[in-house]
C-alpha cells in the first residue's frame, strides 16, 4: 500500500468522524499553542531587555558598593552604605589605561515641588561625562556643563516622565522648582529611555558638586567624598576585560585590601548583566516548555485511547484487508499514518492558535503602554509541530501493532 493512499484514507477516516478527531486534537492543539506562545513571549521579553541593556551605554562598566557575593545587578549601583568616593573615581580615570570615561554618580530620594504639584523621586548627582558613559539624550535644553559642576550651579535636569508629571504639556525650561526645599533651575528634558532596568525617566539630575553640598546627608569623610555609583565607559568592547581587572586592582590598593582581603565593591559589565539575564531567561523558557509540554502528552494519551477504539470498530475492515492481501506492514503503516495525520492537523490548527495568542498578548501590552514585538521563532515552530508528531506516532504505535497482529479469520467473524 502506498504512502500517499494511506494519507488518503487517514484524511477520509478523520472526516468521517470529525467531532471525534477534533476532539482527540485538541490536547496536540493546547499543547503546541501553549509552546510556541509561551516561549515566543519569553523570548520577545528577552530581546526587549537585550536592546533595553544596549541602550544604558556603549560598553558600560558600573562599579558598585559591596562584597562580589552580594549579587549582580543595576539596582546595586545605589546601594545604602557605600564604599566609594569621589577619589576612587578620580584615581581610575587618571590610572585605568583601558577606560576612556568615568561618571561618579550619588543618588538621593528627594521631595520635588513644582507649582501644585509634589512628588518623590530619585536625584542623581552626576557630572558632565555622564551623560555620554550612559548614551543619554536632551529633548529640550541642556544637560549639565562643566561650568555647573564648577560653580556648584543649583540647575536641574528632569527625566521625561517626570517633567510630564511636574508640568503637563507646558515647557519646563527655566521653570522654577524645589528639590527638598532647595530652589533649582530647570535647564533639560531627557528623551524618555523606557529601560527595563533604568529609572531616568522618572529622576531629576543636578550636578554632583550640587547634590553634595546642599542635598547629601553624607560629608566627606577621611577616606574623601562619598559616592553611590560609578558609570566607566571601556575603551572599546575588546578593553572591557582588561579595564575591569585595571579597576579592580586600582580600588583594592585604594582600600587596603590584602591577597586574601574580599573586595568591598563590585565591578559589573554590561556583558556580565546579558549574560545573566539569558540564563535566566533560558531557564524561565525551559520551564514554560516543559509545562506546556504536559498538555502535549495528555494529548497523546487521547490519541493513543482513539486509535484502540478506531482498531476496534475497524476489526473487521482489518481482516478484509488481510484477506485480500494486505500485510502486517500495510495495517501497521495506516493506523501510524492516521496517528501521525491527527497530530499534524492538531499541531498546524495550534501554531495559528499560539500566532493568535501572541498578536493579542503584543497588542493588550501596547495599549498598556508596554510595547512588545510579536515574535514567532521558526525554531520553536518546528520544535512543537516535530514533538508533536513524535508524540502521535508514539501514541498510536501500539494501536497500530495491535490492529497489525490480528488474526484475519478471527477479524471477519467480529461484530
Amino acid at each position: 500500500m502506498k504512502l500517499w493512499d494511506c494519507f488518503a484514507t487517514a484524511l477520509q477516516t478523520i472526516f468521517s468522524h470529525k467531532l471525534r478527531s477534533g476532539l482527540t486534537m485538541l490536547g496536540i492543539l493546547i499543547g503546541v499553542a501553549a509552546v510556541i506562545s509561551m516561549v515566543s513571549l519569553v523570548r520577545s521579553e528577552q530581546a526587549m531587555v537585550r536592546e533595553s541593556l544596549e541602550s544604558l551605554g556603549a560598553n558600560l562598566i558600573f562599579v558598585t558598593p559591596g562584597t562580589t557575593g552580594a549579587g549582580h545587578g543595576i539596582g546595586g549601583a545605589f546601594a545604602s552604605t557605600s564604599t566609594l568616593t569621589l577619589e576612587d573615581a578620580e584615581a581610575i580615570a587618571s590610572d585605568a589605561r583601558s577606560v576612556s570615561m568615568v561618571a561618579p554618580v550619588t543618588q538621593s530620594t528627594t521631595e520635588v515641588i513644582a507649582g501644585g504639584e509634589n512628588v518623590g523621586c530619585l536625584t542623581l548627582g552626576v557630572t558632565v561625562e555622564y551623560q555620554y558613559v550612559r548614551n543619554f539624550e536632551t529633548e529640550q535644553g541642556n544637560f549639565i556643563s562643566g561650568q555647573d559642576y564648577m560653580r556648584s550651579a543649583r540647575v536641574v535636569v528632569l527625566g521625561n516622565e517626570l517633567a510630564e508629571t511636574l508640568f503637563g504639556q507646558m515647557s519646563p525650561l527655566g521653570q522654577r522648582i524645589r528639590i527638598n526645599g532647595r530652589q533649582f533651575e530647570v535647564i533639560g528634558v531627557l528623551k524618555r529611555k523606557g529601560e527595563a532596568f533604568g529609572t531616568e525617566d522618572q529622576a531629576a539630575m543636578v550636578p554632583l558638586s550640587t547634590a553634595q553640598a546642599v542635598l547629601s546627608s553624607e560629608r566627606a569623610g577621611g577616606s574623601g567624598h562619598v559616592i553611590q555609583a560609578i558609570a566607566i565607559q571601556a575603551k572599546s568592547r575588546d578593553a572591557i576585560g582588561s579595564a575591569q581587572w585595571e579597576i579592580s586592582d586600582i580600588l583594592r590598593q585604594r582600600h587596603h585590601i590584602g591577597p586574601e582581603g574580599e573586595d568591598d565593591f563590585r565591578v559589573i559589565s554590561m556583558g556580565d548583566i546579558a549574560r545573566t539575564a539569558d540564563q535566566m531567561y533560558a531557564i524561565g523558557e525551559l520551564i514554560m516548555a516543559a509545562i506546556a509540554g504536559i498538555s502535549l502528552l495528555v494529548g497523546g494519551i487521547g490519541i493513543m485511547n482513539i486509535m484502540l477504539v478506531s482498531v476496534t470498530e475497524r476489526t473487521r475492515e482489518i481482516g478484509l484487508r488481510k484477506a485480500v492481501g494486505a500485510k502486517r506492514r500495510d495495517i501497521l503503516t495506516q493506523f501510524l499514518t492516521e496517528a501521525a495525520v491527527l497530530s499534524l492537523c492538531g499541531g498546524a490548527v495550534g501554531v495559528a492558535l499560539g500566532w493568535v495568542i501572541i498578536k493579542v498578548s503584543a497588542g493588550v501590552l501596547a495599549n498598556m503602554g508596554f510595547p512588545f514585538p510579536a515574535i514567532l521563532p521558526g525554531d520553536v515552530v518546528a520544535l512543537a509541530v516535530g514533538v508533536a508528531i513524535c508524540v502521535g506516532l508514539t501514541s498510536g504505535l501500539y494501536p497500530a501493532i495491535r490492529a497489525a497482529r490480528l488474526d484475519p479469520i478471527e477479524s471477519l467473524r467480529h461484530e
